[in-house]
């Protein structure tokens, strides 16, 4: 028996003890949630506001969220207690696409299109979006499809302010090859096994793309 705490220990053969109980990996879970409007994505909230852990219920090990969503923002969100993976799917040299539908409060043409793709600067930044399209318009409004593969704070909202487009709603519907789907607002579900491999595979390609012929 070893006492040292510094000694190399091999998790697949070794017994970890500490007062005599058997110490064991913790189980790695991969969630997505379909964030409501109105929550915070954060553990606790200084103003008492509700935050996403208050949709996960006790029973699940403490995850975190892989990314945020503001609060006036919804939709597809992940939580993961493996902070590898999670490094993995932020790490901004993976370019993972993220689409959102953009509810806007005037009418949408192929020039505000060409804008968003355009970009503006705020800050002293370049925010533009990787793609844009009208979903479908209203007599005073419309929802838009916009994809970004950066992960810069606020992005669409800052390039909605630059162009004195208002937003109305702004839902992230898929993250790589995750699609949000039916799950229903303020539910969650785990990832399958498919679909985790799907994103290390997702963010991998992107990574090597990135690498290959540059940054944006």
């Amino acid at each position: 028996m070893r006492r040292d705490p510094e000694t190399p220990v091999h998790l697949e053969r070794d017994r970890i003890e500490v007062d005599g109980t058997a110490v064991a990996a913790e189980q790695r879970v991969y969630l997505m949630l379909n964030k409501p409007r109105g929550v915070v994505t954060t553990a606790s909230d200084e103003k008492g506001r509700e935050t996403v852990y208050s949709l996960l219920g006790e029973s699940l090990p403490w995850v975190a969220p892989v990314g945020r969503l503001d609060k006036a923002s919804e939709g597809l969100l992940l939580l993961s207690n493996d902070s590898q993976w999670a490094a993995r799917i932020t790490d901004p040299d993976s370019h993972l696409d993220k689409t959102y539908h953009v509810q806007v409060s005037t009418l949408a043409d192929e020039t505000l299109m060409g804008k968003l793709i355009q970009g503006v600067l705020n800050d002293g930044e370049l925010l533009r979006a990787k793609r844009a399209r009208v979903l479908r318009s209203g007599e005073k409004n419309a929802w838009l499809e916009i994809v970004l593969d950066e992960g810069k704070n606020r992005q669409i909202r800052r390039i909605c302010k630059e162009l004195e487009v208002e937003i109305l709603r702004l839902i992230r519907v898929e993250i790589g090859p995750l699609v949000l789907g039916q799950l229903a607002k303020g539910k969650f579900r785990a990832l399958t096994a498919a679909e985790i491999a799907a994103m290390d595979r997702a963010a991998k390609i992107s990574r090597n793309h990135a690498g290959m012929f540059g940054k944006e």
